[in-house]
């Protein structure tokens, strides 16, 4: 009779499908037990404790975005540092090889970096980085009509037909 064990992926699938089984389990039980009584004042948007004014639709800055992006790509650098180092401090693997493969990763990780950095250098070439941006430069017209008589059309009240 040969006895199997779970290998160590086995292991963690269960420990994952234990958990999700947990949760499951976790939120229909709250669904059974909670009342639900819906009614106007918690139908309501929440918003700080104030009342919501205004469009929710507000111009976003997109410079949050890109420093958000610029973040997320050197958080993963990170992500690929830890295990390279890892691995590289291990000397029974670099005497292993004569030293040929702790060159190697050396020499990789300098390129790896060098292509971060130099997305950093472009980022920081397009002002991607400036959070205070230069002032646009508004065109001028060459229009012979004064400027008083566009004045004037703005500022007149237009009545709108039914």
């Amino acid at each position: 009779m040969e006895e199997t064990y779970l290998s160590d992926f086995g292991t963690i699938l269960l420990f994952l499908i234990g958990g999700a089984i947990f949760v499951v389990i976790g939120l229909f039980t709250a669904r059974l037990l909670r009342p639900s009584r819906p009614n106007p004042e918690k139908l309501t948007t929440y918003e700080s404790g104030e009342e919501p004014i205004g469009n929710s639709w507000v111009q976003f800055n997109p410079r949050f975005y890109v420093v958000a992006l610029i973040f997320i790509i050197f958080d993963v650098e990170l992500a690929f540092l830890f295990p390279w180092a890892t691995v590289f401090g291990r000397r029974d693997l670099i005497e292993a090889t004569d030293g040929v493969w702790g060159w190697f990763a050396l020499i990789e990780m300098f390129i790896f970096i060098g292509v971060l950095a130099l997305g950093l250098a472009y980022a920081w070439v397009k002002g991607h980085l400036d959070w205070i941006k230069p002032k646009p430069v508004v065109p001028q017209s060459r229009s012979r009509i004064p400027k008083e008589v566009y004045q004037r059309v703005n500022e007149r009240k237009y009545e709108v037909r039914k």
